[in-house]
């Protein structure tokens, strides 16, 4: 009798071990897109920040500047393609632009979200490849970059 006890505790040890390992592979495979919001002039309107949105995308697309992101961050393998082409690809498959809001001083104020969707497990290296596409929004609107805090 002190067997079959034994055993079943030992299958109830293992399923709630298999569940739990279940659970945490569900989580990290869950989609989560990260974007570094930038806070425009409110006196726009809809229309024109839909515009801007469109116009950010359009410039960010180019293969130029997405292979070059990818070199910069070693994404081919990160995400173990066959070539920056292929990386940039994917990129500009993950690459979002949209409008939106943020928190500000003052309230919440508009913003132009500029952003790549992945999963959880993948959050690290879609924070770095956001902060790395302000960097060419920056440059492609003319305007210096504020300062940032920290190393």
């Amino acid at each position: 009798m002190q067997r079959w006890i034994v055993l079943g505790v030992v299958a109830m040890v293992l399923a709630a071990g298999g569940a739990a390992l279940g659970y945490r592979t569900y989580k990290q495979s869950r989609p989560h897109p990260v974007w570094v919001p930038m806070p425009v002039n409110p006196e726009l309107t809809g229309e024109k920040r839909a515009e801007l949105a469109k116009d950010i995308k359009v410039k960010l697309s180019t293969s130029e500047k997405l292979t070059q992101i990818c070199k910069d961050l070693n994404l081919t393998n990160e995400w173990a393609l066959a070539s920056d082409t292929a990386a940039a690809d994917e990129l500009k498959r993950r690459l979002f632009v949209n409008s939106g809001e943020m928190a500000g001083k003052m309230g919440m104020i508009p913003s132009i979200n500029v952003g790549v969707s992945g999963k959880e497990k993948e959050r690290i290296i879609s924070e770095k490849i956001a902060m790395r596409l302000m960097d060419d929004v920056w440059d492609i609107l003319g305007i210096e970059p504020p300062k940032r805090k920290g190393p």
